[in-house]
């Protein structure tokens, strides 16, 4: 349990943020009966295929029905990927949300069932509940006795036969309204408390078990005995009642976290540096086996999260096969896939299918479609990631890369943004201009004119298979 906790205390981390591809996707924009709307949470257009989302959702969201699997496809560029992430954002911090793409499983040192094993217990949580003693009142007085070789701070009476090492031991005297307690300290308990720099007036809770001082703020009944105070200053009542009291805390781990801790004595450790490595079937079994009982204890619950594998059509007759046993089991999650293939081959087979997914596994899917942006729907993305890049342009730049987006590709239109605010920061200018959108067109080019540069120029590059005009129109279509 003293892991969980760790385990669970260290995710408070501040985490950096940077811009990304999704980082505008704040969820589905869906309203409260679950309709989409045009522009809302960084999402744009799509309106079928969000509505399908939100049903998913709240299957997500119940948590009773287990395996179920949706394929998100379409042609490149039409929003798959940020529909997942919207899935994502809606669902909440507590319910787990593991991404991986398809090509990752044959980049590793594991095994690809391994991999895959470990991505399903990544997508279910455990929800641990335990009891935990604690002490909670308001600070009447502190005083700390130390030994006679260095009275002269605090009491000057000699420390007791069982004071600690470092020869401090003291009394701390809390109050609630019904009641007040005096309590002696040892050495580890005075030095948590000095850490906290808690005096007397202050509202404290102790936690028996670790011996961790949590600062609440000052009572509010001593908020007249400074005439000023810091503005992170927080005032709180006195606690009523005992002052022993035992709450309910929650720790939300998911299996996978529970593997890693369990299958190696630095386990807690290899969550950091991502160094797993394979875990025993017999550990798996154990760790189950204890979470079951958890669970007919009342002292853990499952939460069902959700798997995300994107370019799926990169996974081979083996995975698919894993994955069509792995969506039996109870504690399966809900699986998202995602992919850009029309009719192409199974990998590892010499048949073709649909995706590229073979048809015992497709018969398994809800299949969500998504289809080409209009043009005032790439607009109003293209505002939504000028807002995100804090990039300003004028309406005639938006007009130009707009028609940019429809001819070329939208990702291409998002990534001449940021190249464009450079053109205009070199020639020290505030607001992008058609003209910076013309210079960074020119510098990079697009899929379509790379191709017909390359046509031109295929006789001067090395190894070079091209012959004819006939082939190279092959060459552009595939």
């Amino acid at each position: 349990m003293a892991e969980l906790k760790r385990l669970s205390e260290s995710r408070d981390l501040t985490r950096i943020e940077r811009i990304g591809a999704h980082s505008h996707i704040r969820g589905l924009g869906l309203d409260s009966s679950m309709e989409a709307r045009d522009a809302s949470e960084g999402m744009v257009g799509q309106l079928p295929a969000r509505r399908a989302a939100g049903l998913i959702l709240q299957l997500i969201r119940q948590g009773r029905i287990a395996g179920r699997a949706v394929l998100i496809a379409g042609q490149p560029g039409t929003g798959k990927t940020a529909l997942a992430m919207g899935i994502a954002k809606s669902l909440g911090a507590e319910t787990p949300f593991a991404s991986v793409a398809a090509s990752e499983l044959f980049s590793l040192d594991l095994s690809k069932t391994e991999a895959l094993t470990q991505a399903f217990r990544r997508a279910i949580g455990v929800r641990i509940k335990e009891e935990a003693e604690i002490i909670e009142g308001e600070v009447v007085e502190i005083s700390i006795d130390r030994p006679l070789a260095s009275s002269g701070a605090g009491s000057s009476s000699a420390a007791p036969s069982g004071s600690t090492a470092a020869g401090k031991s003291g009394r701390l005297t809390l109050k609630t309204t019904d009641m007040e307690t005096v309590y002696e300290l040892g050495g580890k308990m005075i030095e948590a408390l000095g850490k906290e720099k808690v005096q007397s007036g202050d509202v404290i809770a102790l936690d028996k078990a670790s011996g961790k001082v949590t600062k609440l703020g000052r009572s509010i009944g001593r908020s007249r005995d400074y005439d000023a105070v810091g503005p992170h200053t927080k005032f709180v009542q006195c606690p009523d009642g005992e002052l022993q009291k035992r709450k309910e805390v929650v720790h939300c781990v998911t299996l996978h976290e529970i593997d890693v801790i369990n299958s190696r004595t630095q386990g807690f450790l290899a969550l950091f540096t991502g160094d797993t490595g394979e875990i025993r079937a017999e550990v798996r079994e154990q760790i189950d086996t204890k979470v079951a009982e958890w669970r007919e204890e009342g002292k853990a619950e499952i939460v069902p999260g959700v798997l995300f594998i994107d370019e799926v059509h990169m996974l081979d007759i083996e995975c698919f096969s894993f994955l069509n046993r792995a969506l039996e089991n109870d504690m399966a999650p809900i699986l998202v896939i995602a992919t850009n293939r029309g009719i192409t081959s199974i990998r590892g087979t010499n048949y073709r299918s649909p995706h590229g997914i073979p048809p015992d596994f497709l018969d398994r899917l809800l299949i969500i479609t998504t289809q080409p942006y209009k043009e005032d729907e790439i607009r109003k993305i293209l505002d939504i990631r000028c807002d995100e890049e804090d990039v300003e342009m004028s309406a005639d730049a938006k007009v130009l890369l707009t028609k940019i987006g429809i001819e070329t590709s939208l990702r291409y239109a998002i990534h001449l943004i940021n190249a464009a605010a450079l053109a205009c920061q070199k020639r020290k200018g505030k607001v992008v201009e058609m003209d910076d959108i013309s210079r960074v067109y020119q510098l990079f080019l697009d899929v379509k004119r790379s191709t017909q540069y390359l046509m031109e120029y295929q006789s001067q590059y090395m190894f070079n298979e091209v012959s004819g005009e006939a082939d190279g129109k092959d060459a552009m279509q595939s």
